[in-house]
């Protein structure tokens, strides 16, 4: 038997003991099989709510959806999701079931679900299979239960959740299943933009991403198509073996699985194609694209829904891309002090991804980048100043010494570049003295 939480066993055992059939469903199963560790469990009975609600009164329970036939019981802190077996009618608005009857056949809610290796479940008899699951997970398949272009057209999600899960589990889509999920993909803008934003930064912090990026480009596009003019677009560069797109999914996949971090290796050469230009060789260049990329990004990851201070990040980082490096303690300073040590980071990393992601990947380049990462870290290691709170002087001081409003703001911006760089140190009294230059006292 599957190493199941006692706590979710113990709900299973008391609906059963109860008189309702009652299993294990989904996830937790399909995980257990893969000897995944288990987060989430769903439980599927022939109880009605209310049933389970009574059957469970001892426990904390959540109404979460009864009208869905879903009851939220938590087990000794354990939450579980306990779902009534139900039957679907058609999905007219491709997000939600119109019509929902409860049923006690196990078989008919097994039938609705989305893939083969979702539709399984684990109950008194062990494992139950009906659509053969096992055998795709066996096949590492990711596969439709039943009809794939019904299975789609009722939920418009569907086919991004399908291209998650084969980059989450590094499967592969079953060949019908893989061709309707292509039809259906144009359906995703019947769903709301914080589903697909939350589906697709987990496919593409998933370990499989890349691959599944490539294959399904019209995915991709679909929901950012600032990229389209990318896919298949020669560089014409002797830098370069990969078209635009290729490049940057490749750069995707040599940076960390940081939702931020990956959607600049993905976003950050879109602009690009508009700036391309042929030199009278032959050769191709793309002047100035790291700020068109940014102007781009900025409509992309407004519509994704992101919160200011990620788009920020991303935006930084991709305007900042093609930054020319310095091993020196005054470049390290100068730019741990204007990003922070995080996007100072994040930053040498994706330089790093996207040097692996060319022609000739390291060389001197990423030698020199290495030496001012490891600069950096030295510089953090000797607590020099790089932030507002630890220069030696503050807006009190500014204001003593005779500056007003913006005035306030801008000399200790001054001071602080230059104490990053190493231009003055940090040291009070030469700081005050500056300031009283500043204002002229």
């Amino acid at each position: 038997m599957p190493d199941f939480d006692p706590r979710a066993l113990a709900v299973v055992e008391r609906l059963n003991t109860a008189g309702f059939r009652t299993v294990l469903v989904g996830g937790c199963v399909r995980d257990s099989l893969l000897s995944i560790p288990l987060h989430d469990y769903d439980i599927a009975t022939a109880a009605l709510p209310q049933q389970v609600l009574e059957i469970c009164a001892d426990l904390r329970c959540v109404e979460t959806g009864l009208k869905h036939g879903t009851v939220t019981v938590l087990s000794g802190g354990l939450p579980l999701e306990v779902t009534t077996f139900r039957k679907e009618g058609d999905y007219t608005d491709h997000r939600r079931p119109d019509k929902v009857t409860f049923t006690d056949d196990l078989s008919l809610d097994l039938a609705r679900r989305d893939f083969t290796i979702n539709a399984m479940a684990w109950g008194q008899e062990g494992l139950i299979d009906l659509f053969g699951g096992c055998a795709d997970l066996e096949d590492r398949l990711i596969r439709c239960v039943g009809d794939p272009d019904r299975r789609f057209s009722e939920d418009a999600l569907r086919p991004l959740r399908g291209l998650r899960l084969a980059a989450q589990l590094d499967f592969s889509l079953e060949e019908h299943t893989a061709a309707a999920l292509r039809r259906h993909i144009p359906e995703l803008r019947y769903v709301a933009w914080e589903r697909i934003t939350t589906e697709f930064l987990r496919l593409l912090c998933s370990p499989a991403a890349p691959r599944v990026l490539l294959e399904f480009p019209e995915a991709v596009v679909q929901i950012l198509p600032e990229l389209a003019p990318s896919v298949g677009f020669d560089q014409r560069n002797p830098h370069h073996c990969y078209d635009v797109y290729t490049h940057s999914v490749k750069t995707l996949a040599n940076v960390p699985p940081d939702p931020a971090l990956r959607l600049a290796a993905l976003l950050h050469d879109v602009g690009k194609p508009p700036a391309f230009t042929l030199d009278e060789e032959g050769i191709g260049h793309f002047y100035g694209h790291p700020k068109i990329s940014a102007m781009l990004s900025e409509k992309a990851l407004g519509r994704l829904r992101l919160d200011k201070a990620t788009q920020e990040r991303i935006l930084t980082l991709i305007a900042r891309h093609d930054l020319p490096v310095e091993p020196t303690r005054r470049w390290v300073g100068r730019w741990l002090s204007r990003l922070g040590e995080e996007v100072f980071f994040d930053l040498m990393a994706l330089k790093r991804a996207d040097g692996l992601a060319c022609a000739l990947p390291g060389g001197e380049r990423e030698q020199i980048r290495s030496q001012a990462e490891q600069l950096a870290r030295t510089m953090i290691a000797e607590q020099a100043c790089f932030t507002m709170k630890d220069l030696a002087v503050n807006g009190h001081d500014a204001k003593k010494a005779g500056l007003h409003g913006p005035e306030i703001g801008a000399a200790l911006r001054s001071l602080l570049d230059q104490v990053a760089q190493g231009e003055l140190p940090n040291d009070r009294d030469v700081l005050l003295t500056k300031l009283s230059q500043k204002s002229g006292a």
